[in-house]
């Protein structure tokens, strides 16, 4: 039973940006779906999909594909994984309405570290990436460090906060900085829900997302 609850919260949870289409917003909007695979004890599958559009849902701004092969060990406190990634970016051309679709192949490898302290969840990823775009190749390192903290020991709400660092290895080293803060519902041992707010700024501007968020292990 409990299963089957979260399966159907989990297809409202993703139904939801249908009912904030009709709102007008400046925020753009993320859709993504986490999953996990555990093939034993050790090894899992990592698999996610992003949809971010501009406004609430019909304004595509990028979609994201990724999966990829991990490790576990350390008691299950490690990870290291080496993935794939599919980025699809529909990009304005010079504040028209005018779009430029680019296309774009990542090769990325991974180091996840967790730790408890007291009833906070701390995790460090660590994530080196190759990007093949278009005609054009780049490479990139990634440091993300998230918290979770549940409301209290018997609640399935919890609060969630990251901040992921992006930098180049050309002469622009600074790409952009994520930084979010939101609110979780762990709906049994398996799913959890996660809506919050997200502010991206890069060298000379920023940008504010609404990020609803399903992650699923199996």
């Amino acid at each position: 039973m409990k299963k089957k609850i979260g399966m159907v919260a989990l297809m409202l949870f993703l139904t939801l940006p249908n009912f904030l289409k009709a709102q007008e917003s400046d925020f753009g909007n993320w859709l993504i779906y986490f999953g996990n695979k555990k093939l034993d004890a050790k090894w899992n599958i990592h698999h996610e999909v992003q949809y971010r559009s501009y406004n609430a849902i019909d304004d595509l701004e990028q979609l994201l594909l990724r999966t990829g092969l991990g490790y576990t060990f350390n008691e299950g406190k490690n990870n290291v994984l080496l993935g794939y990634g599919y980025i699809l970016s529909e990009n304005y051309i010079n504040n028209t309405d005018d779009k430029l679709s680019v296309n774009e192949h990542r090769i990325f490898q991974q180091f996840i570290s967790t730790q408890n302290i007291g009833s906070v969840k701390l995790s460090h990823r660590y994530r080196f990436e190759q990007r093949f775009i278009e005609d054009d190749f780049k490479m990139r390192f990634r440091y993300f460090l998230s918290l979770n903290i549940p409301f209290k020991s018997t609640s399935p709400f919890y609060f969630s906060a990251y901040n992921e660092l992006f930098l180049n290895t050309e002469s622009a080293i600074f790409d952009r900085n994520r930084l979010y803060g939101g609110i979780g519902y762990q709906l049994s041992d398996n799913i959890r829900l996660e809506a919050g707010y997200m502010n991206q700024f890069f060298e000379t501007s920023g940008r504010d997302q609404l990020n609803l968020m399903a992650f699923v292990t199996l």
